[in-house]
């Protein structure tokens, strides 16, 4: 039997080409470089303990700035000043205008007819007239008491000189020994009367005189007395004419023409639209930081206008404090009573600091936690936060000026140490 050649025969390999060798080289080049590139996003997915899409997330950046800490509320506008005017006295009303009609300052709004009133001043004024007439005659009647005693007075006077003439001649025929000791004593005795006599009548001059300026002092204070009441009583009947105390408008009437109408009732209530202020109510948990004087913001048709807070009530009424904001700078024309407008009450202002944007990682993080970004991996860091605004927060410690964090709720991240950000 003949054996064949399969025991010796070897396999011949052919030579590979260069574009084959070259090929095999590129592919392995390209696997090499994709795995130097990729093996970043391979590190960062191996040490990640969850990823989640960048989309359902918020992220701001730590600045360095200014920061206020507010509250905004909202408010409504209302007149600074609007009065409103009562009867002064009972009677009947009539008015003069019509609710929303535009008063001038001094302008009429109502008479008010109050017959007693009038008939009281026209007595008061009749008395007046006749205590005055009373101390006339008082006065006239002094006057001639005066002329009386000065009258007396003279008499008197005369009689002590004649006296006087007949003691001296007296003394001489007593002396020459014509008359006797009696003549010359009665002589005396006649003096003696005379002066005496003269002496009362001036004392009785000063009684008179102090009796008769007590009388009239007294009379005065009476008439004094009555004028003023007649004064009274002429302003409450001049006050039964109700006038505007400011230009304005007549806001609202409280009463029908002709009703009849009582002490204090409320007729016309008067709105003065040159001042305007900004009635806000005050959350609870912030009123014991606002005080008279804190600045303020009111928006107003997309204007910011400055104000400051004028009053503050000191009880909370359904959990919130009322208040007052005046303006510190002209408010735009055309403003309206009650209408609505949005206020900005800054309660404090720290000047360049680190500051973020508020997020709900604030609550989430209890303000002791906030997720760092860096290259597409979020860490949780320790942080102190200072004063809290509305819309940012300050940053005490725990980062710095570019660092990127998650404003999103982190309660979801379940306190990972390393969370994955996917593009």
């Amino acid at each position: 039997m003949i054996q064949g050649t399969q025991n010796t025969d070897r396999t011949i390999q052919r030579p590979k080409r260069w574009w084959q060798r070259k090929s095999l080289w590129t592919l392995a080049t390209v696997f090499l470089a994709s795995a130097v590139f990729a093996y970043p996003s391979v590190n960062r997915w191996a040490r990640t303990d969850r990823s989640i899409d960048s989309s359902r997330l918020r992220f701001a950046t730590v600045v360095r700035g200014d920061l206020e800490r507010d509250v905004t509320v909202e408010g409504r506008v209302v007149a600074a000043y609007h009065p409103t005017l009562f009867s002064p006295a009972p009677g009947l009303v009539q008015l003069a205008v019509q609710p929303g009609e535009v008063v001038e300052r001094g302008q009429l709004l109502a008479t008010i007819e109050s017959p007693e009133l009038t008939s009281r001043l026209n007595q008061e004024r009749s008395a007046l007239l006749s205590v005055g007439s009373e101390l006339e005659r008082r006065k006239l009647a002094a006057r001639q008491l005066d002329l009386q005693n000065a009258q007396q007075v003279d008499l008197f006077a005369v009689r002590v000189a004649s006296a006087e003439r007949a003691m001296a001649r007296a003394q001489r025929t007593f002396d020459e020994g014509v008359t006797g000791a009696a003549d010359y004593e009665r002589a005396q005795d006649a003096l003696a009367v005379a002066q005496l006599e003269l002496e009362h009548a001036r004392r009785t001059v000063e009684l008179d005189r102090e009796r008769v300026a007590f009388e009239v002092h007294n009379q005065e204070q009476q008439v004094e007395r009555q004028r003023l009441m007649t004064t009274e009583l002429e302003r409450q009947v001049n006050e039964l004419t109700i006038r505007s105390p400011v230009a304005g408008l007549a806001s609202r009437i409280d009463v029908q023409n002709r009703d009849a109408v009582v002490v204090g009732q409320a007729l016309v209530a008067v709105v003065d639209l040159s001042v305007f202020e900004v009635e806000i109510g005050v959350p609870e948990g912030y009123a014991g930081e606002v005080a008279i004087g804190t600045p303020a913001f009111i928006l107003v048709g997309g204007e910011r206008l400055a104000g400051k807070v004028l009053r503050i009530a000191p009880e909370v009424e359904g959990s919130v404090v009322q208040g007052r904001v005046a303006f510190t700078m002209a408010p735009p024309q055309g403003l309206k009573q009650n209408q609505r407008v949005t206020t900005r009450l800054v309660l404090e202002a720290r000047r360049d600091v680190l500051k973020v944007n508020r997020g709900p990682f604030l609550e989430s993080g209890g303000g002791r936690q906030a997720y760092v970004v860096d290259n597409s991996v979020a860490s949780p860091q320790r942080i102190e936060i200072g004063a809290v605004s509305v819309g940012e927060v300050e940053i005490v410690s725990g980062l710095e000026i570019g660092d990127r964090i998650i404003l999103s709720d982190t309660a979801r991240f379940a306190g990972a140490d390393n969370v994955l950000i996917r593009n």
